[in-house]
């Protein structure tokens, strides 16, 4: 059954690709030159009112011809648009017209900052270096809605905001963008004459279609290598640049607390009033400080907490704007975890040692506190990037008490510095090679962490074929002793055109780890991987595009030299011709493998029984009112009747322009599931810990169900209100268990456990949040958080009874308000010299 399926995946690949190869054969082959634009210099002060009046505008250098890029790549546009760029000593100005039929086919969605809804738009793309790697990006739909992103090797960075003027304007039949972009919010090289990537692009969403002034070819690889050139550029210095964001806040918590009383909790008060100041400073033309200093991080997005029963911590997204603005540079090589700075305490188990068995935890933070953090960015004229990353975060305890009501403070985090260090020179071809370092000190006799990373691409001189890799050292210098260990990874392959393959090897030892500033979940491995792609970029059939691909992955364990995983993949994507997208994919793990990693002691494995999974998923076309997203997962193993099955399904409405909610829905059910319960061990007549300990094994049934809920209305183009609601129930009923041989398999086991293994979990999460951009890069938010969080050990059969439940609970709330303000400094100074 599982070779019919790959074989059906197969054979419906190869229908699609004669399908396609039939259509090509008549299809035109666009073949392009580079455009060039010229900026034209003017001395006379520009109004950004989306009215392109001022006689200036006339006489610039016209931007026009748009090529499409999507959904079928090549032919030239039919509703013409028109940009001009202008510059003083001061800034660039943008200024656009995009004709179109009438105000009806311009769809104009409002949403908050950096927030794409179903909307036309229109883009500026500028590669300051010229080395057609990195870049800066300007958006602007015709509600008026801003977003700006950085481009680099590691793709986009919509959470980079920099502050810039916009306006727009609708007539009859087109819209008009106007932009001032200063100089203060991008970074150029002092050269008295310049040339920098350009590219436009526009997005006509009634018939979602989108468009390059140079073309871009999907099948091409990179972005940034395929701009045109903006020329004329002439005696144009970085201004100074320097801003100033103070904020203050104040905040009002709500916790539960115990009483002494059996079962009884209450709740308690915290008031809190706090401020503090990021800070923004030119260093040179090329280079700025970004600081922050005591940075309050209480309104930022909750968690998505689940349930985790793997060997494995969980990883959570990074919400927190200091450390996902302009960190490009810094997440390179994926050695950079951020959430690991204002984690949990390094020291945190302390608490469960024996030498305190006879205290209470009263306190134990589960999070430390950043007292500052500073980021030093920037990229030389010879396209050297270079970036020092610096946090510091204090120390924290946790209190405990004993029965005579004694208490004691511990140290479960000392005082902490966490440094980056990346130098990043690009080369041509979209090629380059990196340096990284990443640093811990702690305090006293903690441990100290060091990683050292190598990452270089070098390709082809028409991109189509490359070469990549990484390699790094870490080391963990603990009082007695240093640990070391290794990774490295290369790899090879065709990058471009329809056809692609990669073939790569990546090795990491056995005592290889990251995770002090960065996150690994399995080393002691080594892999090597081969993968072919078939894509269409055109349309044929019923589809707009479609990609193909298929692969394998064979894995052994590094130290000892032992298999471990083999598993064979394939997957199908595409878009049809109504602009749903669905796709489909299979994995065959064919024979056993072995799991190093679940028995959760050194030395033993658990062998995991051959499976296959085939899921898929669907989503309608987003622009029209009410869309639709589904998928569906199910997994089913040669072992007892295991097996697993997930749905989801999201229906999301739109309302009008203003008000839109979201709605999704996710079973996941894992039957007769396979996993770890406990480790017993044994002790001889003198107390002596026997050496081989039973690891336990237990079949179960585990049921998870994700509900969440998110809702906006956006007032205008600078103010919005927001709500998200989200809730996980998981369960864990235990049926049998077993004992974990040596050799991987399982046997009965009669197990008499002194707390029952089942689980009932609960999380759920509400976040509130109205914002208000009153000036340029201003603010005033205002936050309301609900959260709760319970696992206990009795499952509760129903889910509106444990619903029903979870809301009952003592729950923490947190409400409270911020307020920016940005100063820059040469807009003040020149309002002084005013007054």
């Amino acid at each position: 059954m599982k070779l019919k399926l790959l074989l059906s995946l197969a054979s419906f690949i190869l229908y699609l690709t004669c399908s396609a190869q039939e259509q090509k054969q008549g299809q035109k082959k666009y073949n392009y030159p580079q455009k060039t634009l010229q900026a034209l210099r003017v001395d006379q002060t520009l109004k950004i009112d989306g009215v392109l009046d001022e006689p200036v505008w006339q006489q610039a250098d016209i931007a026009t011809q748009f090529i499409k890029n999507r959904p079928n790549p090549g032919p030239l546009e039919k509703h013409p648009t028109e940009v001009r760029i202008l510059y003083d000593d001061a800034a660039i100005y943008v200024g656009a017209v995009m004709h179109d039929v009438s105000q009806d086919s311009i769809f104009q969605e409002l949403g908050r900052r950096d927030d794409l809804g179903n909307t036309d738009f229109f883009g500026i793309f500028l590669d300051t270096y010229l080395d057609e790697i990195n870049g800066f990006g300007f958006l602007l739909t015709p509600a008026g809605v801003q977003l700006d992103a950085r481009y680099s090797s590691n793709g986009e960075d919509w959470s980079w905001n920099a502050v810039w003027e916009s306006s727009t304007k609708l007539n009859e039949t087109s819209w008009v963008a106007e932009m001032k972009i200063p100089y203060s919010a991008i970074r150029f090289s002092s050269k008295p004459v310049q040339v920098w990537g350009l590219n436009f692009m526009r997005n006509r969403q009634s018939t979602r279609e989108g468009y390059f002034w140079n073309y871009v070819d999907p099948a091409k690889d990179g972005f940034a290598n395929q701009w045109g050139r903006l020329e004329g550029l002439r005696n144009i210095e970085a201004p100074l640049r320097l801003s100033f964001t103070p904020y203050v806040s104040a905040y009002m918590e709500r916790y539960p607390v115990a009483q002494e009383k059996p079962g009884a909790s209450s709740h308690a008060h915290n008031f809190n009033f706090g401020g503090g100041m990021d800070l923004k400073y030119g260093i040179s033309d090329a280079f700025t400080l970004d600081m922050t200093l005591v940075p309050d991080f209480s309104q930022v997005q909750s968690d998505n907490r689940v349930l985790n029963l793997s060997p494995f911590e969980q990883q959570f997204s990074e919400n927190r704007p200091f450390f996902l603005e302009g960190t490009e540079l810094f997440n390179k090589g994926d050695f950079f975890y951020s959430r690991r700075i204002g984690g949990r305490p390094v020291n945190s188990g302390v608490i469960y040692d024996d030498a305190y068995s006879a205290y209470e935890v009263v306190e134990s933070p589960s999070e430390t506190k950043m007292i500052n953090g500073t980021k030093i960015s920037g990229r030389t004229e010879s396209g050297l990037g270079i970036g020092i990353f610096n946090a510091v975060v204090g120390e924290q305890y946790a209190e405990l008490v004993d029965k005579e009501g004694n208490r004691i403070k511990l140290k479960t985090q000392p005082l902490t510095n966490y440094n980056i260090a990346v130098f990043d020179q690009s080369l041509k071809n979209n090629s380059y090679v990196t340096l990284v370092n990443t640093n811990v000190m702690r305090q006293g006799s903690t441990y100290d962490a060091n990683l050292t990373g190598l990452l270089f691409r070098i390709a082809n001189k028409g991109n189509k074929y490359a070469i990549d890799g990484k390699g790094a050292l870490s080391q963990q210098f603990h009082p007695d002793d240093t640990e070391r260990g290794y990774m490295y990874r290369v790899g090879a392959g065709k990058v471009s055109g329809n056809f692609q393959f990669n073939a790569s090897h990546v090795l990491y030892s056995d005592k290889y780890n990251p995770n002090d500033l960065g996150i690994l979940f399995t080393n002691n491995s080594s892999a090597q991987e081969v993968s072919f792609s078939y894509n269409f970029y055109d349309p044929f059939w019923k589809l707009l595009n479609l990609y193909t691909t298929v692969g394998a992955l064979y894995e052994r364990r590094f130290q000892p030299n032992k298999f471990q995983n083999f598993v064979v993949y394939s997957n199908v994507n595409g878009t049809f011709k109504n602009f749903t997208s669905a796709g489909l994919q299979i994995n065959l793990e064919p024979i056993v493998t072995y799991d190093f990693f679940e028995p959760r002691l050194n030395g033993r494995v658990y062998a995991f029984p051959v499976n296959y999974t085939v899921g898929g998923w669907m989503s309608t076309d987003y622009r029209k009112r009410f869309a639709l997203d589904l998928e569906m997962t199910y997994r089913t193993f040669d072992e007892h009747q295991r097996r697993n099955f997930s749905y989801g399904i999201s229906p999301r409405f739109r309302v009008s322009n203003q008000l839109s909610f979201t709605y999704s829905f996710e079973s996941g059910n894992r039957y007769d599931d396979m996993g770890f319960v406990n480790i017993v061990r044994y002790k001889d007549d003198k107390g002596s810990e026997w050496k081989d300990p039973d690891v336990v094994f237990g079949l179960r049934e585990v049921r998870s169900i994700y509900n969440s809920l998110s809702g906006s209305y956006v007032f205008n183009n600078r103010m919005s209100l927001g709500l998200r609601v989200w809730h996980n129930w998981s369960k864990v009923n235990h049926d049998r268990y077993f004992k974990l041989l040596q050799n991987g398999a399982l046997e009965p086991y009669q197990y008499t456990p002194e707390k029952s293994p089942d689980v009932n979990y609960n999380s759920f999460n509400l976040d509130m949040v109205y914002s208000w951009w009153f000036a340029p890069g201003s603010e005033i938010s205002i936050v309301w958080k609900n959260a709760f969080e319970e696992q206990v050990n009795l499952v509760e059969p129903y889910y509106f009874n444990n619903f029903s439940h979870t809301l009952r609970s003592p729950q923490s709330s947190i409400f409270s308000v911020k307020v920016l303000y940005y100063l820059d400094y040469l807009t003040l100074k020149r309002k002084l010299a005013k007054s």
